[in-house]
């Protein structure tokens, strides 16, 4: 079994990438996993001319597109791990989604209004790092706003299951340690969560503490 940790955020040296190489490292033999840099690697996520070809079925994917959709049908799981910018992904990060996760490749609209769901065989693990409190979230639906966007008008549409998702803040008691711990305990827990270990549940929503 295989994990695709995709992580997005400038600083190698970031609780960000600290987090994305704990949940690597606890993964249990013989799981491998593979982590992602998109900063490092450095990743366009821009749109282009070529980009909305192959969402109009007029293409064929640009040659970094195909090169992370190939490493994504590699991966039994994934797993983003990411800074909170204005309430959302990075722009890198939301740019590799929208570039990646392609028509006909992640989902397919057909012209009579249906829609095939091609990810059902990844779970998704979300893992986001915010500077705010909860209540914070909570008193903005800033949380709500999130799952939303992220979990439901993402990873739903495509038919990928959220299987889990986790905010850490940095109000959280142990701040970083705790962190580091939340990422453990969740890089221990992915294979029980694969398709294949269970009936995966509607999305578990996780705050750590």
């Amino acid at each position: 079994m295989h994990t695709l940790i995709v992580v997005s955020h400038p600083n190698p040296q970031s609780l960000t990438h600290a987090v994305a190489a704990e949940i690597a490292h606890s993964l249990p033999a013989p799981h491998t996993a593979d982590i992602a840099d998109l900063a490092a690697e450095g990743f366009d996520p821009r749109i282009t001319a070529a980009d909305i070809a192959v969402n109009i079925k007029a293409g064929q994917p640009p040659a970094d597109v195909l090169a992370e959709q190939q490493r994504l049908a590699r991966a039994d799981a994934l797993v983003l791990v990411y800074p909170v910018y204005w309430w959302s992904f990075p722009a890198l990060l939301k740019g590799w989604i929208e570039r990646v996760f392609t028509q006909g490749w992640a989902y397919e609209e057909h012209a009579n209004g249906t829609l095939v769901k091609k990810l059902g065989h990844l779970p998704v693990h979300l893992l986001a790092l915010g500077g705010a409190t909860l209540r914070t979230y909570a008193r903005h639906g800033y949380f709500g706003a999130m799952r939303t966007q992220i979990e439901h008008g993402i990873f739903d549409y495509c038919g990928a299951p959220v299987a889990s998702s986790t905010l850490l803040l940095a109000s959280d008691d142990g701040y970083p340690d705790s962190a580091l711990a939340s990422a453990r305990d969740i890089g221990r827990r992915i294979p029980e969560m694969l398709p294949s270990a269970l009936s995966l549940p509607a999305p578990l929503l996780q705050r750590q503490q």
